[in-house]
């Protein structure tokens, strides 16, 4: 085995030329892989945080004609010893209701949460530009374009009309951009027992909202959430339930991204068999005289095998490097007015690992050819022939 390394390393030695040309092909199909396995990776990340990562995951909401919980304390217990997976929990007292200002009178949705829990789910905080989450009773917080359609500044006194038909002033005490202009224009955040009252619906609330660790487990825990829940009247839905669309474009993403990877490596494959098959006829003399002194079949083969083996290793090393490269690159130059990445690339450490690994298993395969083909050369033959 010693022998058939030494001179493996030997023979890519004597082909500079080709061992730089098959290290370059493989590095650069890890490469490849590499960045669009990263770059797909981080659009769905940033796709789902986007989307859910500031917005309940699982929801309980009643059915019943009142439209609300009446006992969600214990529906909120239930739902705490429900799943470990079930990591915020929320809450949530909400129903339409209009804003009375000097020119106009819009409709709104009222929405009162015990706020230092909400916050945990929705990021009030992070999404507040002026002013402060309300800390007490008759306070709220309003959108950018709601606060910009009305002329509301913080301090200000908003008039609400309720459903019920009273109207109740609140007052301003920040402003708030949550990135999504429907939510900026419509949502008018209070607490609990501010929302009750402006709603009508006594010490009721409309949703209980949570979100869990594996956001892609929120089908799963929100099965076992409902067996566990003990109330009747009430519903149990989960993003993934909600957002069909997105999930298939997501797996659509996933699917061609694998393929992509897939041709890569079968690319890769290809080039270094059919090489290191040239490699067996440009070397069958030497093959030939090794042979004749003794060497067995089994270590011409080896030959092939180790070359394969660290040509795989030298372009895994070279294509990851080259592949961070890619990604550094793309994260530099391609950005959005504000200076971030127009996609947020995301470094899975054991994706790359995979990748230089599949590069090394690639690059051993392909070698097995020209291995196969050196174990049948027959030495008088190729010694005679020349």
């Amino acid at each position: 085995m010693r022998l058939a390394f030494s001179v493996a390393l030997r023979f890519l030695k004597s082909g500079k030329g080709q061992t730089i040309l098959i290290v370059l092909g493989i590095s650069v199909g890890v490469a490849v892989q590499l960045f669009i396995g990263s770059l797909i990776q981080g659009l769905q990340i940033n796709l789902v945080n986007t989307t859910i990562g500031n917005a309940p995951q699982i929801t309980i909401t009643p059915t019943n004609s009142e439209k609300t919980i009446k006992e969600w304390e214990r529906a909120l217990y239930e739902a705490q010893i429900s799943s470990d997976e079930i990591i915020n929990l929320s809450v949530a007292a909400d129903g339409p209701a209009s804003i009375d200002y000097e020119s106009d009178i819009d409709p709104v949705l009222i929405r009162g949460f015990k706020l230092e829990e909400g916050n945990k789910i929705y990021g009030f905080e992070e999404g507040l530009y002026a002013g402060q989450l309300p800390s007490r009773k008759d306070e709220a917080i309003i959108g950018k374009e709601l606060a910009e359609k009305t002329g509301t500044d913080i301090n200000d006194r908003i008039l609400i009309v309720s459903p019920l038909g009273g109207t109740i002033r609140l007052t301003v005490t920040g402003l708030y951009d949550l990135k999504v202009s429907s939510i900026n224009e419509s949502w008018i955040i209070t607490n609990l027992e501010t929302a009750q009252d402006i709603l009508g619906i006594g010490n009721q609330v409309t949703a209980v909202e949570m979100q869990v660790s594996e956001v892609f487990e929120a089908d799963n825990v929100a099965k076992s959430l409902a067996y566990t829940l003990s109330l009747s009247d009430i519903r149990v839905d989960n993003w993934k339930d909600q957002n069909q669309q997105l999930l298939s474009g997501l797996n659509g993403q996933s699917v061609s991204s694998i393929m992509i990877q897939v041709f890569v490596l079968v690319a890769v494959l290809l080039g270094i068999s059919s090489v290191l098959a040239i490699s067996v006829v440009q070397r069958s003399k030497q093959l030939g005289i090794l042979k004749a002194m003794g060497i067995k079949d089994r270590d011409a083969s080896l030959i092939f095998v180790f070359q394969g083996l660290m040509l795989g290793i030298l372009g895994a090393i070279l294509g990851i490097a080259l592949g961070f490269g890619l990604l550094i690159s793309f994260t530099t130059f391609a950005v959005n007015p504000d200076g971030t990445p127009v996609v947020p690339i995301f470094i899975n450490y054991g994706f790359v690992a995979l990748s230089g690994l599949f590069a090394i298993i690639s690059a051993m395969t392909a070698s097995l050819i020209p291995a196969r083909l050196s174990s049948r050369l027959n030495p008088i033959e190729v010694i005679k022939n020349g």
